[in-house]
């Protein structure tokens, strides 16, 4: 099995040469669903895998803008279509210098496996460009969102291609983008997620992809036989997604003793809670990400340059980026007594930190964890091909049973005796799915 596995991903490096966070996203589900798909020679006849690692569409385009001095400026945007088996494209648009095509390959794989798992219609999809918003006025912003949309709006649409947000694309940039989407093709649809509450959207869709983390660990930690009161938790960044999830945790009873940005990180051991969280929001829109005045603030400790695995907590959520732990860090986790760790960002541990965790401790990965935010954006999709909006209750007690679902399904297809293995449970589930669908409809 071994050598077929390795033949299969040598066959993809030589065809995607440099692709290294695209590898590793592949290399992580092959290893889990081999069994599955050559004991299915329907699979394995119709090439289902072979397919499913090759998007179905790659768009590439320049995005020329203009600058507050009167300078052209030019990047590039992407949009990745991945698979459409399910349903729509689904997937969000980073704006950020490190994006490149692989980077969003593997965000658009690991989306088709996630949407998959939310049991909602939705194909997998990412998009984005190596702008970056930090240090542009809002006008510049505005230009080079219309810019970068006048060319994506012929590729996307409610019943194609769904974009959303992501890092570097908040509520304003979805503002611009749709607005200009809106002024070329003289419509008001849903082709966009993440919309301001007046014109579209959906309530808690900020806090979604933090909440379900939180539900997901809920569950994880019923089969433990123990509840998140009285646990403390590691939370690494503090974007939306840490935000969504320091929230929940704090009401269920948890207490999240750090928080990090690009400069470090904070050590607050009586609890990031109430006027602190506020604090944070207000300190991430003034100075891109740093967290070092927090220290000063509120009398904790920060700590330049480093990473906030170092410290003894029972659970860790790594909420900023891909592979931001690694061997070490989990290594230090686990000696210090951490006893579960969730990914919140997309493949947030290493390939080797995260075969560690699964040795060591309850590890589950980004594709199942953070699904809640992908579920409630198609929350807002159906919100908004029904013309309706939901209660904030409605919308957190539906993301609650997806979440709940989600975890049900990688207990079913990753349970191992006592132990669930939650990679193989989440993958497995996934790409049955997908498979299914493709087969059913053909080779295309």
């Amino acid at each position: 099995m071994r050598s077929d596995i390795n033949e299969f991903m040598m066959a993809l490096q030589a065809k995607t040469p440099g692709e290294n966070e695209f590898h590793q996203a592949v290399q992580e589900v092959v290893e889990s669903i081999w069994d599955v798909y050559i004991k299915n020679p329907r699979y394995k006849k119709a090439k289902i895998l072979e397919r499913m690692v090759e998007p179905e569409r790659v768009i590439m385009f320049r995005v020329p803008w203009i600058d507050d001095q009167g300078e052209v400026q030019i990047n590039r945007g992407y949009r990745v279509e991945f698979n459409s088996a399910l349903g729509p494209y689904k997937g969000g648009l980073r704006f950020h210098p490190t994006v490149t095509l692989s980077i969003l390959k593997f965000l658009g794989f690991e989306q088709t496996f996630k949407n998959s798992l939310t049991t909602l219609p939705m194909g997998g999809g990412k998009g984005g460009s190596d702008f970056s918003p930090k240090g542009k006025s809002d006008n510049e912003i505005m230009r080079f969102c219309q810019s970068f949309m006048t060319e994506l709006q012929r590729h996307i649409g409610p019943n194609t291609d769904v974009p959303a947000g992501d890092i570097g694309v908040g509520g304003r940039e979805i503002g611009y983008l749709f607005g200009q989407y809106k002024r070329i093709r003289n419509e008001f649809t849903g082709v966009l997620t993440g919309k301001g509450l007046a014109w579209g959207g959906s309530l808690i869709r900020p806090e979604a992809t933090g909440y379900g983390a939180v539900y997901f660990v809920q569950h994880m930690l019923e089969l433990l036989g123990k509840k998140i009161v009285g646990q403390t938790f590691a939370v690494s960044g503090f974007g939306n997604v840490a935000w969504g999830a320091i929230m929940k945790i704090n009401e269920l009873g948890g207490k999240v003793v750090t928080i990090s940005g690009p400069d470090g990180y904070i050590y607050d051991p009586a609890g990031i809670s109430g006027e602190k969280v506020d604090y944070l929001l207000e300190l991430r829109a003034s100075n891109n990400d740093i967290v070092e005045p927090y220290a000063d603030e509120f009398d904790a400790t920060f700590f330049p340059g480093r990473k906030p695995w170092e410290q003894k907590v029972d659970i860790a959520l790594p909420c900023a980026t891909e592979n931001e732990l690694d061997v070490g860090d989990a290594s230090l986790l686990v000696l210090n007594g951490c006893f579960l760790l969730a990914e919140v960002s997309n493949m947030g541990c290493t390939a080797e930190a995260a075969e560690f965790l699964m040795e060591k401790i309850s590890y589950a990965p980004g594709k199942a964890v953070n699904a809640g935010g992908v579920a409630v954006s198609g929350l807002e999709m159906t919100q908004n091909s029904q013309r309706l909006n939901w209660t904030r209750e409605e919308v957190d007690a539906r993301l609650h049973l997806i979440m709940r679902e989600i975890h049900d399904t990688c207990v079913r297809f990753g349970r191992n005796g006592d132990r669930i293995n939650y990679v193989k449970g989440a993958n497995v589930g996934g790409f049955v799915k997908v498979a299914d669908a493709m087969l059913a409809q053909g080779v295309v």
